[in-house]
C-alpha cells in the first residue's frame, strides 16, 4: 500500500544540500560554556566551505524508513522503530520526527568521512530541509532557514548523548563566512550572525586558507566531553576566557584583512586547547602545525580534532608555500590529501522538480 508521501515522491524529486564548515572558537557554542561565561561575551567563528552534503528522497516502502549513505551499510526499519543508536542514527531520528515512512533517504557527501567538518550536523540540515519541502506539498507546514537550523541541531543534541554545539548547523544554512555570537539572556535570540567577509570578498579570502585532510576520522565526541567534563569541575575556566579572546580578536584581525596577527591569534587559540587535551592532534596533524608556524602561517584542527582535518590562515605568498609542503608531508598517509578549499557562499539549497 502506498501512502501519500510514496505517492508524492513518484511523481517529484526532492533534493537539499549544505555546506561543510571550517571554524574557529568551537565548543563555545554549547551551553554548557556559552552561558556561565556569558560576562565574556563567547562568539564562534567559521567559514563555509564547497563541500556540499547532498540528501535525495525517494519513494520506499510503506511505513518503512531506508537510509543509504557511503561508507555506511544500507539500513531500514519501520518509522516507529528506527535506532536513534545506530551509525546514522540521526538521520533516523530526524525520519521519526517527521514520521517519514514510505521514505528511502539518499545521502551524498562531498567531504571525507568523520573529517571534523561537520558534515553529519550538514546532512542532518539538508535531510530537515528536504523533508520540511516534501510536507509542504503534503498541506502540512513548512520551516524557515532558522527554524531548520534550530530543528537539526534540537535533534543532533538529543541522540547524541553530550551536549552539541549550534555552528555546525548555521554554516549548513546560512553559507558564507561568519561570526556567531551567542545568547546572554533567556529572551535573547538562539543566536544573532556577524557576517566577517561580504560574499564579494570570498575569492579573495580563498587565497589566505588551506585545508588538509590528516587521512584519520575524527572522535569528536570524546575530545568534547573531556572539555566538558573538565569545565564543569571547574578547571580551566581562565583558558577558556582567553580562548574567547583570541576568538575575537581572530576577527577582528580578519575583518581588516591582517592575516599576519589573525594567524597568531589563531595558533595561541589552538594552542590552549593542546594544552588542556594534548591528543586532540596526532604525529601528522603536530607536524602539519609546525609547518605552518614555519610558513608563518596560523593553523588549527577542524571541529574539536582528534583526526579529521586542519586548516590554515596567512598571507597568500605564504599559503601557496604551506600549500606545497602539506602536499608533500600528507604523502606519508594514504588517505591524506589537501582539500580544494573555496567558499560556500549560499548555504542551504532545496531542488525540486515535478
Amino acid at each position: 500500500m502506498k501512502n501519500r508521501l510514496h505517492k508524492i515522491l513518484e511523481s517529484k524529486y526532492v533534493e537539499a544540500s549544505a555546506p561543510c564548515r571550517i571554524d574557529l572558537g568551537g565548543t563555545l557554542d554549547i551551553r554548557t560554556f556559552y552561558l556561565p561565561m556569558r560576562h565574556l561575551e563567547p562568539c564562534t567563528f567559521n567559514i563555509a566551505l564547497s563541500l556540499p552534503t547532498r540528501v535525495r528522497l525517494l519513494p520506499f516502502e510503506d511505513k518503512m524508513v531506508r537510509i543509504s549513505s557511503k561508507g555506511f551499510q544500507d539500513a531500514q526499519f519501520p518509522v516507529d522503530e528506527v535506532p536513534f543508536d545506530h551509525p546514522m542514527g540521526l538521520m533516523f531520528a530526524i525520519a521519526a520526527y517527521f514520521r517519514a515512512g514510505g521514505v528511502h533517504i539518499r545521502i551524498d557527501s562531498s567531504s571525507p568521512p568523520r573529517s571534523a567538518l561537520g558534515g553529519s550536523s550538514a546532512a542532518g540540515v539538508a535531510l530537515v530541509a528536504a523533508l520540511s519541502e516534501l510536507f509542504d506539498e503534503s498541506g502540512k507546514i513548512s520551516w524557515s532557514k532558522s527554524d531548520i537550523a534550530m530543528l537539526a541541531h534540537a535533534i543532533e543534541e538529543s541522540v547524541a548523548g553530550v551536549p552539541c554545539g549550534f555552528q555546525d548547523q548555521l554554516a549548513a544554512v546560512f553559507g558564507g563566512v561568519n561570526a556567531w555570537h551567542w545568547p546572554k539572556r533567556i529572551n535573547d535570540p538562539s543566536f544573532r550572525r556577524m557576517e566577517i567577509i561580504s560574499e564579494e570578498e570570498h575569492v579573495k579570502l580563498e587565497k589566505h586558507i588551506a585545508v588538509a585532510y590528516c587521512g584519520v576520522p575524527h572522535e569528536s565526541a570524546n575530545i568534547n566531553s573531556r572539555w566538558i567534563k573538565q569545565f564543569l569541575s571547574g578547571r580551566f575556566r581562565r583558558e577558556w576566557g582567553e580562548i574567547i579572546s583570541c576568538t575575537k580578536k581572530f576577527i577582528d584581525s580578519l575583518m581588516e584583512h591582517n592575516y599576519k596577527d589573525a594567524s597568531e591569534f589563531m595558533l595561541r587559540e589552538t594552542a590552549i586547547r593542546m594544552e588542556m587535551t594534548p591528543d586532540v592532534l596526532d604525529n601528522l596533524g603536530k607536524k602539519l602545525l609546525d609547518a605552518a608556524i614555519q610558513n608563518h602561517c596560523g593553523a588549527r584542527f577542524t571541529g574539536a580534532g582528534g583526526g579529521g582535518c586542519i586548516w590554515a590562515i596567512g598571507e597568500s605568498k605564504d599559503i601557496n608555500r604551506l600549500k606545497e609542503v602539506w602536499r608533500e608531508m600528507l604523502l606519508e598517509r594514504e588517505e591524506a590529501f589537501l582539500l580544494n578549499a573555496t567558499i560556500d557562499s549560499k548555504g542551504l539549497e532545496i531542488i525540486k522538480k515535478e
